[in-house]
């Protein structure tokens, strides 16, 4: 009789599973399918402060490197040029900077989205966006460049630059001459 009752009770608990799996069976789906037919974004579900991809507003940015410094996995690449006397304002206050941000590339393929760059920046010039659907085939379409230079730019900086430390040094090397000479005199 034991035997029976444990039949009756192992097919009344699999029907009791399965109405449950037969009531959803005929309901209406509640998957959304992603690309076509959600978008967090639009939807509203994405919170203000989540971690996505990050932007630079290249002319708030400084060159002061704290940002490349904080990187725990070195995804920043920040390169700089000195400013020379002459040169054109840059910045968003039309003040000038003492830096020229040559390069400044972020490779996503590495970046951990820790948001510790953004912390450390004093400029608030580096920043997380609601952007986060960057996906692609080939990782080097990973590397973001946000410099604003061109490379002929950058050369030119850089020649501007040599020819006024050039010149410095020359004015100090007369300086120094004469003041030898003024000292011999004497």
């Amino acid at each position: 009789m034991e035997y029976f009752k444990n039949i009756f009770s192992g097919i009344s608990t699999a029907l009791v599973g399965m109405k449950i799996t037969f009531s959803h069976l005929f309901e209406k789906n509640v998957t959304l399918q992603y690309p076509d037919t959600y978008h967090p974004i639009n939807s509203g579900d994405m919170p203000a402060n989540a971690r996505n991809r990050i932007d630079v507003d290249i002319e708030a940015c400084i060159g002061c490197l704290a940002c490349q410094r904080d990187c725990p996995v070195n995804c920043i690449k920040i390169e700089t040029v000195k400013a020379v006397a002459g040169d054109e304002p840059m910045g968003k206050d039309g003040k000038t900077k003492k830096l020229w941000v040559s390069q400044f590339d972020i490779d996503f393929a590495k970046c951990c989205f820790c948001s510790l760059c953004t912390e450390a920046c004093p400029t608030d010039a580096i920043f997380m966006t609601q952007v986060f659907e960057y996906a692609t085939y080939d990782r080097k379409d990973l590397v973001y460049h946000f410099s604003d230079l061109s490379a002929e730019q950058v050369q030119a900086k850089k020649a501007a630059l040599a020819k006024a430390t050039a010149e410095k040094k020359k004015a100090e090397a007369e300086a120094k001459a004469k003041e030898e000479a003024g000292k011999n005199e004497a």
